[in-house]
């Protein structure tokens, strides 16, 4: 294939992320000890929370905090306290300080792709939070650009594509996300390769809208040396 230009997803596609939200989530259901709610029922709670304030604050370990802390607020059965308080914004704190767990194949992927493709880092969240992970993970060295926003929906795309001069029809989309990958990449009239991941937040789950541009599976991020 003749140089095409990859935005490539960091959290979930490139290392792991939503495992250690996952874990810290399971210290909160165990700290609230709620005596008739079961974990999907307190899950069920602050996925509300979050998608309403995912709007206004955004991601990242430090809005985790803040939404299991409002959902403690909700559905504590004891008097709240500060002590409570701070070691629920601990289970969110602590995500920081995980190390970086690089998915298998990413490495040796980068380092075929980017000898024959424009790459691009293209992620959401908290800007400081973000850099530190791509520092951490030693992956920058294989992307031309990096860029970070407060949501990946089609106008961010549209942008992208055009702040950096890429060709739509020779531009994909790579991400094991629906809601932030691959549907406003097909809105945005680009391409997209979808890579499928055990553990997506159930919020950047939906079901694949079919858009202008290509769209291919795959079944690991190796794989897209096949494909590109």
């Amino acid at each position: 294939m003749t140089g095409q230009f990859l935005i490539i997803d960091a959290d979930d596609t490139l290392w792991e992320n939503n495992i250690y939200f996952e874990r810290a989530f399971e210290e909160f259901v165990a700290f609230l000890a709620h005596s008739s709610l079961s974990p999907q029922a307190v899950r069920d709670v602050l996925d509300d929370i979050e998608r309403a304030n995912a709007r206004i604050h955004g991601y990242g370990s430090l809005n985790f905090g803040r939404n299991l802390t409002e959902t403690y607020r909700h559905l504590v059965e004891r008097q709240v306290g500060e002590d409570d308080l701070r070691t629920v914004m601990g289970f969110a704190e602590r995500i920081l300080d995980c190390p970086m767990e690089v998915i298998p194949g990413v490495v040796e992927t980068l380092e075929y792709l980017s000898a024959r493709h424009n790459l691009t880092l293209f992620t959401k969240g908290n800007p400081d939070e973000q850099r530190l992970k791509i520092d951490r993970s030693g992956l920058g060295v294989w992307f031309a650009h990096a860029a970070i926003v407060k949501e990946k929906d089609a106008a961010a795309y549209r942008c992208l594509v055009t702040e950096r001069r890429m060709d739509p029809n020779r531009t994909w989309m790579i991400g094991n996300s629906p809601k932030s990958d691959v549907n406003p990449a097909l809105e945005a009239g680009l391409n997209a390769v979808f890579v499928p991941h055990a553990h997506t937040w159930i919020l950047e789950k939906q079901e694949i809208v079919p858009g202008a541009g290509r769209l291919e599976t795959v079944d690991s991020f190796g794989e897209l040396k096949r494909l590109f």
